[in-house]
């Protein structure tokens, strides 16, 4: 943390700083750290740092973590840069947002990084396009936040030290982290009600920021969940909060990733489903879950569902462990399903998805990410 002299010194006009304009999504990591999301990161990744996390699916100390977290300058940029040196990290509109103190300037294979990472170097993968894209230098160190860019969606953005103090103050001892990238299906509230069997509380934390072609808008996702809680669930049993990252769709490494960071938040249980942060035909759809076995030291306990549907004759939802019935009886929670009901202009069956919750994103003209 910045002290006042630091901050005086970096406004004063006094000392001379690299100005390093970076992306959205590089700057909300540079907050993501600072607030202790990342933990235990404390800056961008130093390359013995990188080659663990790609090697081991660790961090040197063997603390475990799978996503590399980058810092990638041109080859122009980084000439007159130099180990040792303080940047000062911003947006276009020279906006400060955190001061990086430079310990490593380094190059790294991108192709190695997108296989270990993403575990294919096809360019059709979002994650690995994403990878190659990259500038050819890395910047490791620690950092500062100066100030955090404002969003539109703060309203619903509490920190890891604000969700640890309210949960202590609910009397929450165990809760379960629910990560979402979409509007909610009976199917997701099926889930988080089993969680809340258990649990004292559920933490509903949905992905906000770069996402992909065709996904839903943020703000509608937000909408149909504040609507949710208020109106369906037991307001003391549910928090609502935002997670500004984008999906990298690593399937089991972002799974992992994942869970560290709603440990962060205090949370006691993590739900892992089907194809948890797939892409495409890329994972096994359990692979996710089956990653956690080899990470018996995470300290959060993984939640595993498998598929579930809703079936005519069980008159519910149910899943392969509960329903006896033929699948000519199940109707399947199709995200590809609700979305071309909402492109239709028609809300999705009753079965899949609540009323309520299907007038939302039809009320926008254009609910999908272009």
């Amino acid at each position: 943390m910045l002290s006042e002299n630091e901050r005086k010194r970096i406004f004063s006009g006094e000392t001379e700083f690299h100005q390093l304009v970076r992306k959205e999504e590089t700057l909300i990591d540079a907050a993501n750290i600072a607030a202790g999301i990342f933990s235990p990161l404390e800056g961008f990744l130093r390359q013995d740092e990188l080659a663990s996390i790609l090697n081991e699916r660790r961090l040197p100390d063997d603390t475990p973590w799978t996503i590399p977290v980058l810092l990638d300058i041109s080859e122009n940029e980084s000439a007159n840069i130099m180990e040792g040196d303080e940047c000062l990290v911003t947006d276009p509109q020279n906006n400060i947002t955190a001061l990086l103190r430079i310990e490593e300037k380094y190059r790294f294979n991108k192709k190695e990084i997108a296989e270990k990472v993403f575990g294919t170097n096809d360019p059709q993968h979002p994650g690995v396009a994403r990878t190659l894209n990259l500038e050819d230098v890395f910047l490791g160190g620690d950092i500062d936040l100066v100030k955090e860019e404002e969003s539109t969606y703060d309203r619903f953005k509490l920190s890891p030290a604000e969700t640890r103090i309210l949960f202590r103050e609910k009397g929450w001892r165990t809760i379960v982290g629910f990560q979402t990238r979409n509007p909610p299906h009976l199917g997701h509230e099926w889930i988080q009600r089993t969680a809340l069997t258990f649990a004292d509380g559920v933490f509903i934390n949905p992905l906000i920021g770069k996402k992909k072609k065709g996904d839903f808008k943020d703000e509608l996702i937000l909408e149909s969940y504040d609507r949710l809680i208020k109106d369906f669930f037991l307001r003391e049993r549910a928090v609502l909060s935002i997670l500004r990252t984008d999906m990298k769709y690593a399937g089991p490494r972002e799974a992992i990733h994942h869970a560290i960071m709603r440990k962060n938040f205090g949370c006691t249980h993590f739900i892992i489903g089907r194809d948890h942060a797939g892409v495409g035909s890329f994972y096994d759809p359990y692979a996710a879950q089956d990653m956690f076995d080899e990470f018996p030291d995470l300290g959060i306990v993984p939640m595993f569902f498998s598929s579930f549907f809703h079936c005519n004759k069980c008159g519910g939802i149910a899943n392969e462990k509960t329903c006896p019935h033929g699948e000519e009886h199940h109707i399947k929670f199709s995200g590809t399903a609700i979305r071309e009901s909402i492109e239709k202009g028609d809300c999705p069956q009753k079965e899949l998805m609540r009323e309520e919750i299907a007038e939302i994103l039809l009320a926008d003209k254009n609910p999908f990410v272009e």
